[in-house]
């Protein structure tokens, strides 16, 4: 009896997996086989998403989309695979039919031959496919990614993939609204949001050209140029170079695609003396007063009789904060660094935002090196005050030379304005963010003071200077670590040079950067002072920043302008040149003559010339534009 029923429940079971497989089975030839064409996978619409524009803070267009076509094909309505690769092969200049063909084998459904084909390649095949052959392929509406400036901006901008999804940059930390998801909207095309960035292309452009001589020159293995708005933290300009050019990223080694002044972190060298000079000053470790003697090295005796000692450039005799600045006194300050606790100077240099990133908007930013005083040694805290034992961004250096030029106040680097809807509707600002007090505004003032005696004669910054303005700016030239040796290399340094300017109202701060110069000099006052000096001189033109003798036009605001006097006819013809039209009025109402006017505008020609004796019934013709 038992067995009876396990035999009824397997015929039963065996019967219902056999329902199930023939409708499975049908279902599949109905899709495959019996479904028209028109509903077919290869047919189904889905919303086209038009990735919105990158602009400048100007509105000029850095990243815009362009309509492109892809070659798709639908493998069940092939019908002649061999004459189709041959077709697609010659117009779509693909090496070997060999790899079409593949491609149709080893699919069964849809398959892509080629994205994002030219216009011209489009045409061709729309004019064969005219003819009833390439039955099968279909030409799929898609955007592609055009950046106009090329290689401008490029790091800033990143670059977008065959899918139209951004990889880096802006393009990739905006892209979703740049190119909003399409799913859940009823559409058949979305289109993007603006985002406009606060970079000024006309200061890029300056600032690139300058970038990439400074790079020839000195055959280095890079350079940067930052330009930032000392009052709002907005960068007008960020350039790296090598380059490279969105529009074909793919052709660029992986050195020229890297953004190094966000992602690269390094020892600052001297440069990093306006921060260590201006965290104890605020400390009230030092004061403006305090000498320390430099007789070309430093030199400290350790409990356990130990000796460090650090070899400076050159005797500087008796320094105070201010001398250090102007001479880049490297004894000066580490000894200046033996006043302070290293908890403290640590505290002070995270208030500046060192050890952390800046929070920029673009991928892969680098928060550098800043230990913990746990993990300092004896000589730690005296190299990290003339810039070596930490390790930077650019950026972070930009960041915290803002602090001097805003009275103290750290803000945040901004490198995009605002988000703009398809509408032109505002969707987001980003307005100046203060994060915090770093300093006071006495001792921001005091130390920018002392950086611009460094621009003076006999300072380290001197060729930086530009007669008419007042800067404040720091030279620096870091050594850079042997990873063979553990040492420092003896080829390898980084010269370097920031600026803050006019220092009575600082509206500009420019950061120069060049690392590994080959050329015959390496110092920052010697490669990287030109270079800012250059980039500063033009801003200033083109900003308007006013220099100490330029002339002072004032002007009353009102504006006087004289009414054309109404024609007066006699019995010479006039001199009607530059009438308007609406003056010429009085002509009509001679009756002596007639009067022909062709054009709109101002009178341009007249018959007769002016003086000729007007005669009864004679005709004037006047030309306007």
């Amino acid at each position: 009896m038992g067995s009876l029923k396990e035999n009824r429940r397997l015929l039963f079971f065996i019967i219902l997996l056999g329902g199930i497989f023939i409708l499975i089975i049908g279902k599949l030839v109905q899709l495959m086989i019996l479904t028209p064409h028109s509903e077919s996978p290869n047919s189904i619409t889905l919303p086209v998403v038009e990735r919105g524009p990158i602009l400048d803070r100007n509105g000029k267009i850095l990243a815009i989309s362009t309509r492109l076509k892809s070659v798709s094909a639908w493998i069940p309505d092939l019908n002649d695979p061999e004459g189709t690769a041959d077709l697609l092969a010659d117009i779509l200049d693909i090496r070997s039919k060999e790899d079409i063909l593949l491609k149709f084998q080893n699919n069964s459904g849809f398959v892509y031959i080629k994205r994002k084909i030219t216009p011209t390649e489009s045409e061709k095949l729309k004019a064969i496919q005219k003819d009833g052959r390439l039955t099968g392929i279909n030409l799929i509406p898609e955007f592609g990614r055009n950046y106009p400036e090329q290689k401008l901006a490029c790091h800033v901008l990143g670059y977008v993939g065959v899918d139209n999804f951004g990889l880096d940059g802006i393009e990739y930390t905006f892209n979703n609204v740049l190119s909003p998801p399409a799913v859940g909207q009823d559409l058949n095309e979305v289109f993007g949001n603006q985002v406009f960035l606060t970079l000024d292309i006309n200061i890029q452009y300056i600032i690139e050209k300058i970038a990439e001589e400074a790079y020839e020159k000195n055959k280095a293995d890079s350079v940067y140029i930052l330009v930032m708005d000392a009052r709002n933290g907005e960068i007008l300009g960020y350039c790296a170079i090598p380059g490279f050019d969105p529009n074909e990223y793919n052709r660029f080694d992986k050195n020229a695609l890297q953004n190094l002044p966000l992602i690269r972190a390094y020892e600052p060298g001297s440069v990093f003396k306006i921060i260590s000079i201006a965290s104890m000053l605020e400390l009230g470790a030092i004061h403006s007063h305090d000498y320390f003697f430099c007789n070309g090295f430093y030199e400290k005796k350790l409990p356990d009789g130990r000796v460090i000692k650090i070899r400076d450039l050159g005797s500087h005799g008796r320094v105070n904060a201010q001398l250090i600045l102007k001479y880049s006194c490297n004894a000066g300050a580490a000894y200046a660094s033996d006043r302070v606790d290293a908890s403290s100077f640590y505290r002070m240099l995270l208030r500046f935002g060192f050890g952390k990133p800046t929070g920029l908007p673009l991928p892969g930013e680098s928060a550098g090196i800043l230990a913990e005083p746990r993990h300092w040694s004896s000589r730690t805290k005296a190299t990290i005050a003339f810039g070596q034992e930490i390790s930077v961004s650019a950026l972070q250096i930009l960041s915290a030379a803002n602090v001097l030029a805003n009275n103290g106040i750290l803000l945040k680097p901004r490198i995009v304005k605002k988000i703009i809807s398809p509408q032109g509707k505002l969707i987001k600002e980003f307005p100046r963010e203060p994060i915090s007090e770093v300093l006071s505004p006495d001792t921001a003032r005091s130390v920018l003071e002392m950086m611009e005696t460094a621009v003076q004669e006999g300072g380290t910054a001197r060729r930086g200077r530009i007669d008419g303005i007042r800067i404040s700016a720091k030279t620096g030239t870091a050594q850079v670590p042997d990873k063979d040796t553990g040492k420092y290399s003896e080829t390898d340094f980084i010269a370097s040079y920031l600026g803050i300017f006019p220092t009575d109202d600082p509206r500009l701060i420019i950061y120069v950067v060049i690392n590994h110069p080959r050329g015959k000099q390496i110092y920052g006052s010697q490669i990287a002072a030109p270079v800012f000096r250059e980039s500063a001189d033009r801003l200033i033109t083109y900003t308007g920043i006013h220099r100490e003798g330029d002339p002072i036009i004032r002007h009353t605001g009102e504006v006087r302008i004289k009414l054309p006097e109404e024609i007066t006819i006699g019995s010479l013809m006039p001199d009607l040149t530059g009438m308007p039209k609406r003056l010429l009025l009085p002509l009509f109402k001679q009756g002596r003559f007639k009067v022909l006017i062709s054009g709109n505008g101002y009178v341009v020609n007249q018959t007769p010339s002016p003086g000729t004796l007007l005669k009864q019934g004679m005709t004037v013709r006047l030309e306007l534009e």
